[in-house]
């Protein structure tokens, strides 16, 4: 019986030194937003720079695209072909521009979120420009840099077919 109430002790020990070991380990959430922010806007640059291994060592090896009207591109091979393919669009600039970074309380994930242009030739010539929104959700990696892990984007623009989504500004609108 003695021996039973020592290893409840040690237990109870061991848990209360790991439970004061994790709470001191405190993250400065607004040194990691500022890193979010960042990876975000180099990322950025990756992409208007049509740079698509650079644009991919941003990701990490599972990660998975968004696209607006178009299948989920998951891993760095399906999203390298959607990258190329798009980088050879005919009058094709890209960039965004982060707003929002928020970062977990443990420090190991995150999400920023902002606005985007993408710019490319109709089938006349003529350049067509498409305001962006999204989400990128990045995950901390071993080495202290972030990496993406989803990005989901879609536009601004209203479809043809059904006009745009009602807001509380505009009631009624088509659904």
């Amino acid at each position: 019986m003695k021996k039973l109430w020592i290893l409840i002790v040690v237990l109870i020990a061991a848990v209360v030194v790991l439970g004061v070991l994790l709470m001191g380990r405190r993250i400065d959430v607004e040194a990691a937003r500022a890193a979010l922010l960042e990876a975000d806007a180099e990322w950025s640059k990756a992409a208007a720079a049509k740079d698509v291994e650079r644009y991919l060592s941003f990701l990490t090896d599972d990660a998975a695209v968004l696209p607006p009207n178009a299948p989920i591109l998951t891993g760095k091979d399906a999203i390298r072909k959607g990258n190329v393919e798009l980088s050879a669009a005919p009058g094709l600039a890209i960039s965004w521009q982060p707003s929002q970074a928020e970062v977990s309380r443990a420090g190991d994930l995150g999400y920023t979120r902002g606005s985007a242009e993408l710019t490319m030739n109709d089938p006349k010539g003529n350049p067509v420009t498409d305001r962006l929104k999204y989400v990128t959700v990045w995950k901390k990696q071993p080495d202290g840099t972030w990496k993406v892990v989803a990005d989901i984007f879609n536009s601004d623009l209203p479809l043809p077919a059904i006009g745009t989504w009602p807001t509380p500004e505009k009631p009624g609108t088509k659904k």
